[in-house]
């Protein structure tokens, strides 16, 4: 099957999604209550961020067993039911795997089984993808390797025991019903073995190693056998060797980093565009397409500010953003995004709108802050419990307090509030997930000015993208869709627009 080639896949902060057990953090029972508000929307499959037993030191990336539920959220037997249900509802599950590391509560290293991680008897000068060093000493003077917190050991891949457990794991939620498994930090598992300094200007000696090939061909053979497929979360600038991870025995797909940080140019826009076509059509394999997740600032508010770009180097606290400037951009973008050949990507909440929130800094749990020294606000911002209802906290999310705050305002937000208006953004992403299902086939730029991008897809329809400061007309053909109201016909700045799905265009 290659459902997933064309896919619209909603991604599934659990913590953050809704609550069904009134404790304020999301879970399970809150998910199977939503599975038709989820189904109602359009997507295809849903993806998991990790729901497995954890310390809670980095969002649930710090996995102590991945065979079982974490409590808060429900347990083993509610997630084969949930799997079950969203799959009577013809939505697909896809979990997501971490094989860079573990929790430091993971009973291999509890065991002190030292030779499936990195130990040594003094650091070396690499850093933390969190900043700071990626060492910590324990009383017995050795120290171990954590690339992320010092409570997410690194394991060594270059032992048979972390490569057989995987592949097992792998096997268990397939057995159970997964339709495919997300691979977090996907190019960061295998280390050069000798653990070297990092010298000025050189690459680091963890990143895109070539016996991560290895590695995902034998997991391709295990997903292949059950029909499932690979999402590699892979942050590589090199197109060409991104796309080596997605030839025919390895992954199926990968997230599109270069798009989710393009800032809303014209020219950067379309080349972001191109590089990422040019760079799968070897492979033959799908882009995809991401305008937000939990690790990013959300685009409604990237959108608004001077800057549209992300970087994490870059993110910092109090940057002021236009909101009703980014909706539109963001509103413009949701469209231009479902229109391009591939899979698109949904971060729970987009379809609402949802502004990044500035966590107060007393509420902030994200480890980036607290390793930034307090510069670097941290993720919380974009992983806001959802607002479904009402008018105040906790606008219908469970019934107390959520586990982190959610802002003044949001009420206009919600799913209430938004479900049937005509001119709302779950209209619009409810609208467009319905109607992307009619472009196939391959992409051809057709003559615009340069500050707008418009394209046609092999069925005929196309999307404009008006980037520019006045309206611009629109292709010949009926008009199906546009993420702002026409003005004389014409397409106004910062607005998006489906043109009918005819074949008679120049």
């Amino acid at each position: 099957m290659t459902w997933w080639r064309s896919a619209a896949i909603y991604q599934i902060y659990p913590r953050s999604f809704a609550d069904g057990n009134g404790d304020g953090i999301g879970d399970l029972a809150g998910v199977r209550a939503r599975l038709p508000y989820l189904a109602s929307l359009g997507v295809d499959a849903l993806w998991f961020n990790p729901w497995y037993p954890s310390s809670g030191a980095d969002g649930g990336y710090d996995v102590i067993d991945y065979r079982d539920i974490d409590p808060t959220y429900g347990t083993l037997a509610e997630a084969e039911k949930l799997i079950s249900e969203a799959s009577s509802l013809g939505l697909r599950t896809i979990v997501d795997i971490v094989p860079n590391h573990v929790s430091h509560r993971h009973p291999w290293f509890v065991n002190d089984q030292r030779e499936l991680f990195w130990f040594r008897d003094r650091p070396n000068n690499w850093r933390s993808e969190f900043g700071g060093s990626p060492w910590t000493q324990l009383p017995d003077g050795s120290w171990y390797l954590h690339l992320f917190t010092a409570e997410q050991p690194d394991l060594n891949w270059t032992h048979p025991v972390v490569r057989a457990e995987h592949e097992d794991v792998l096997r268990f939620w397939f057995d159970r019903g997964a339709a495919g498994v997300r691979i977090d930090s996907a190019v960061l598992p295998v280390k050069d073995p000798a653990l070297p300094d990092l010298l000025p200007g050189a690459e680091h000696p963890y990143v895109d190693r070539d016996e991560l090939h290895d590695i995902y061909r034998s997991w391709r053979a295990i997903a292949d056998s059950y029909d499932a497929i690979l999402i590699g979360e892979l942050w590589l600038p090199d197109a060409e060797r991104f796309a080596k991870y997605l030839r025919a025995d390895e992954l199926h797909t990968a997230f599109n980093f270069d798009f989710l940080a393009c800032p809303w140019d014209p020219e950067r826009l379309r080349a972001s565009i191109d590089t990422t076509l040019a760079a799968h059509a070897p492979v033959d394999a799908p882009a995809t397409w991401v305008l937000s997740n939990h690790d990013v600032t959300r685009v409604v508010t990237r959108y608004g500010r001077v800057d549209t770009s992300f970087s994490f180097g870059a993110k910092r606290a109090g940057v002021p953003s236009d909101l009703v400037l980014g909706t539109r951009r963001a509103r413009a973008a949701a469209l231009l995004a479902m229109a391009l050949p591939g899979a698109v990507y949904v971060y729970q909440g987009e379809e609402l709108g949802l502004p990044e929130y500035e966590v107060p800094t007393g509420a902030i749990r994200d480890p980036m802050h607290a390793r930034s020294g307090g510069v670097d606000p941290g993720r919380d911002g974009c992983r806001i419990p959802l607002p479904w209802s009402g008018t105040a906290p906790p606008y219908g999310f469970g019934s107390t307090p959520t586990w982190l705050p959610q802002p003044p305002g949001w009420g206009s937000l919600s799913v209430e509030a938004q479900d049937g208006a005509p001119d709302s953004m779950l209209t619009l992403y409810r609208d467009a997930l319905r109607l992307r299902r009619r472009f196939s086939g391959g992409l051809r730029w057709l003559e615009s000015s340069p500050d707008v991008l418009t394209f046609a897809r092999d069925s005929g329809g196309t999307c404009t993208v008006n980037l520019s400061s006045t309206p611009v007309p629109l292709p010949p053909g009926e008009v199906i869709l546009t993420s702002a109201p026409l003005t004389d016909g014409r397409l106004p700045s910062d607005a998006a627009a489906w043109v009918g799905f005819t074949r008679h265009l120049s």
